[in-house]
């Protein structure tokens, strides 16, 4: 008899590898939206929709330059919700963050 134990020869080696590389695709297919965030869709049907997108970066690039502060520009925002809903329609939900 020799000396080699079952789980030292390379079959098992391979084996054990692949069992490896199995968890680790299945790991990454349960976590694919945590690893590869989607950024969200703006239907191009929704007016609505796309008028917040609009405004959201309006007032996102003026809270970035320091024209207002984070409390102001919730606060726009959710002006600029109403006033777009007012103007094209209810539909959409909040603002895109």
């Amino acid at each position: 008899m020799r000396g080699t134990s079952v789980l030292d020869r390379p079959v098992a080696r391979i084996g054990a590898f692949l069992i490896f590389l199995s968890a680790a695709a299945a790991l990454a297919w349960i976590h694919r939206d945590d690893l590869l965030p989607q950024e969200p869709v703006i239907a191009a049907a929704d007016p609505v929709a796309m008028c917040l997108a609009e405004r959201s970066v309006g007032i996102d690039k003026m809270h970035q330059d320091g024209v207002i502060d984070a409390e102001r520009a919730t606060l726009f925002k959710s002006r600029a919700e109403a006033l777009c809903q007012a103007q094209l329609g209810a539909s959409a939900g909040p603002p895109p963050k």
